[in-house]
């Protein structure tokens, strides 16, 4: 980089001189105050830029994005004579004197300020930058709790505001509510603050509006660039209110609208190999199956095999709680494909739920003449290179995987439905790369006349994506927006309901001897620990450690396994298939047997620390036993006294129903946490509520629909919004296309 004086780079507000090189050329437009790197506003700098990265703030309109969770509420001033020990006040005061104690940061700022009735001590600790911000004669509104020095009141660390000393006093007795941002131990609340004060007064005018005005008019919205304002420096609580709402309806109207033309431009451009399922396809798919199917099941796949009929790529959402049987409509789909002889790609997060899926598949197939495979970043080089020659020759039918199958190396002959199982612990990217697994390419034509280019048709394979973790609707509206949703809530027959009771330290002893006298009689535990090492930082017992103590003291006699994520995956299958063959009694392990692990005999599990997990994995876990015609109990041992703890531990205590469980996991930990990861595919919302703002979501959703009606490609009427949706899911969602 250029280290001369006037170098753009170094010097953003600075034009530099034209050179020769540059003589001549059309200079590049301004860049938007908005889009300004954050590095380059006032107070900022390249350290403190790094900080603001790490909370996703690059530009200064994401800093203006960067809203407060909360505001303080500090009340009405009070003067001196009337402030009371030990609590909060708000206190408008002139400043008398200044000193200041100690050397560079750790210096300590003291200030005597007075008010018509009195005169108080402030003291800032670690402020060295106030040292030249207060002047003798300068009024500030100090809000803190009031302690005493001397006889005389104090605030240590309050915060302040500088008055205008011109002002008309009235103007100042009114309650202040100050933004509380989420922030680091890099930086805190009061210091973002500032720099969005910074922001507001350099970039706020050049805040563009993005809905309609229709909209805005019909809904009673106010300005964009007035809620923002609000947001950060609100003067009441009806107006926090009021530019929330409209914010909010913003992000849940623009997720409507990515989803809606996502699906319009599907439904246009991509089109997917045509399935049909006759009686015969049918009969000899069901006797694969040593059961016959529940109601629920068959009602899904009539669904799904309407969709796999049509042209139409299908994209559907199958959930069902634990052991409801959704790998067997899978597999039905599956068959579907191959029986019209393509291909099906099987993928799941994991490389022991794969391992599950492939065995289960085996299970039902033995015998056929469907040839599968199971493809793993384990799979040796030998082995790999035999199944991507036969697979993309299409000499393979059924191929089960991890995320090894989105390798750019996997060419599929003739790939007709992917199935996808807990599709949000993949990242967006790799969601993408799904559904763009093409069947083959065949470029571009030439429109009529010869004038205008026309693509053929997007080949694509059906598409249908399974999850165990309900999904309360108005989550499924929008991290699963652009899936149809199938239920399955009817469990096979002859399951048993599981038992499950929260276990206080004092009771721990009578649950290890029911788990004894289960395994005494034939039957197996599961015993769950949250960590697979002991963590300095968390007090928490790790699998590693206490498998020792519990083969040795807890459950001695056992014959006990150990399964974690962090062993290979040879060790990983030869723990499991001990277990499932009843070689072992006692599994102890991490989440990894969340999913997909299915053992019959399993009929207790023992979760340590449970006040750890969201409810939704909790429930996950718990349905590793219960699979079988036994009579299963899950112990969920907890030292908590925690009421939010409490609260969550004691739902899953009084029902088994998974989407009862989501919805009070929605509202205690937010629908990122409820998915177990944040990487469902759309940004996560800055302000909307699902719950709180169901009603916003409905009309933003109708809203959406209109828009799209009225101007399918946001080309006429719309262009504003077009470009908000581009910069709103810029990198964040790929295979959005509103064009």
């Amino acid at each position: 980089m250029s280290k001369h004086p006037t170098d753009p780079a170094r010097n953003p507000g600075r034009p530099s001189s034209p050179t020769r090189a540059t003589a001549g050329r059309t200079p590049a437009p301004p860049v938007s105050a908005l889009e300004k790197p954050i590095q380059y506003l006032r107070g900022v700098g390249p350290h403190r830029a790094q900080i603001l990265s790490a909370l996703g703030i690059t530009t200064v309109g994401d800093l203006l994005e960067y809203f407060p969770f909360r505001h303080e509420d500090q009340g009405r001033p009070q003067t001196i004579d009337t402030l009371q020990l030990d609590t909060p006040a708000t206190v408008i005061a002139a400043v008398e004197s200044v000193s200041v104690r100690g050397m560079f940061r750790n210096q300590t700022v003291n200030a005597r300020v007075r008010d018509a009735t009195g005169e108080m001590l402030v003291t800032w600790f670690n402020a060295p930058y106030l040292r030249d911000k207060l002047e003798r004669g300068q009024i500030l509104r100090l809000y803190g709790t009031v302690g005493v020095n001397r006889d005389i009141a104090q605030m240590i660390n309050p915060r302040v505001q500088w008055l205008d000393p011109d002002e008309d006093p009235a103007q100042w007795d009114h309650p202040r509510l100050v933004p509380v941002y989420s922030a680091t131990g890099q930086i805190n609340s009061q210091q973002i603050a500032r720099l969005v004060e910074t922001a507001l007064a350099e970039a706020l005018p050049a805040v563009g509006e993005t809905l309609p005005e229709s909209i805005r008019t019909r809904h009673g919205f106010i300005g964009r660039a007035d809620a923002i304002r609000a947001m950060h420096q609100p003067r009441t609580l009806e107006e926090i209110g009021e530019a929330r709402r409209r914010l909010a309806y913003e992000e849940l109207f623009l997720m409507q609208l990515a989803i809606g033309l996502q699906r319009r431009w599907t439904a246009t451009h991509a089109r997917a190999p045509a399935l049909p399922v006759t009686p015969k396809i049918d009969e000899h798919i069901r006797r694969r199956f040593p059961f016959p199917l529940t109601g629920a099941q068959n009602k899904v796949i009539e669904q799904i095999t309407a969709d796999l009929a049509s042209t139409r790529p299908m994209t559907r959402l199958l959930q069902g709680d634990v052991g409801s049987g959704k790998t067997v409509v899978a597999l039905y789909a599956a068959l579907v494909a191959v029986a019209n002889k393509h291909q099906c790609a099987i993928l799941a997060p994991t490389e022991v739920l794969a391992a599950q899926h492939f065995a289960g598949i085996e299970k039902y197939l033995a015998g056929s003449r469907v040839r599968r495979c199971l493809l793993t970043g384990k799979t040796s080089q030998a082995e790999r290179k035999q199944m991507l020659a036969a697979i993309e020759a299409g000499n393979m039918d059924l191929i089960v995987g991890t995320q090894a199958l989105l390798e750019q190396r996997v060419q599929f002959g003739r790939l007709g439905v992917v199935i996808v199982d807990e599709q949000h612990k993949f990242g967006v990217s790799q969601r993408a790369a799904l559904r763009g697994k093409p069947q083959s390419s065949k470029g571009r034509r030439t429109g009529p006349g010869g004038k205008a280019p026309a693509a053929d048709p997007l080949l694509v394979p059906h598409y249908l994506v399974m999850t165990a973790t309900p999904i309360p609707r108005t989550l499924s509206m929008t991290v699963f927006g652009d899936l149809d949703v199938s239920v399955i809530k009817e469990l096979p027959p002859g399951r048993q309901p599981i038992i499950t009771r929260l276990v206080r330290p004092k009771d721990e002893h009578a649950a290890w001897t029911e788990v004894r006298r289960r395994i005494a009689g034939g039957e197996q535990a599961y015993i769950v620990y949250p960590l697979v090492e002991e963590s300095d930082a968390l007090d928490l017992k790790a699998a590693t450690l206490e498998v020792t103590h519990v083969a040795q003291d807890l459950l001695p006699g056992a014959r006990v396994g150990l399964l974690h994520g962090r062993m290979k995956n040879a060790e990983k299958q030869a723990v499991m298939r001990e277990f499932a063959t009843g070689r072992l009694d006692v599994l102890v392990s991490t989440t990894v047997i969340e999913v997909g692990v299915d053992v019959p005999n399993a009929t207790v599990m023992v979760i340590e620390h449970a006040e750890r997990y969201g409810l939704s994995a909790l429930h996950q876990l718990r349905g590793r036993v219960g699979r079988g015609t036994k009579p299963s109990i899950c112990f969920l041992f907890s030292d908590s006294q925690g009421e939010v703890a409490q609260r969550r531990l004691d739902v899953l205590c009084k029902t088994t129903d998974g989407f009862r469980i989501a919805e009070e996991d929605l509202k205690i930990r937010g629908p990122g946490e409820l998915l177990g990861t944040r990487q469902h595919g759309w940004p996560e919302f800055r302000l909307a509520n699902l719950l709180e703002d169901a009603d916003l979501l409905m009309q933003a959703r109708d809203d959406a629909a209109e828009i799209i009606r009225e101007d399918p490609h946001l080309v006429q009427k719309y262009t504003a919004l077009r470009a908000e949706l581009r910069r709103k899911f810029r990198d964040k969602v790929a295979f959005i296309d509103v064009g």
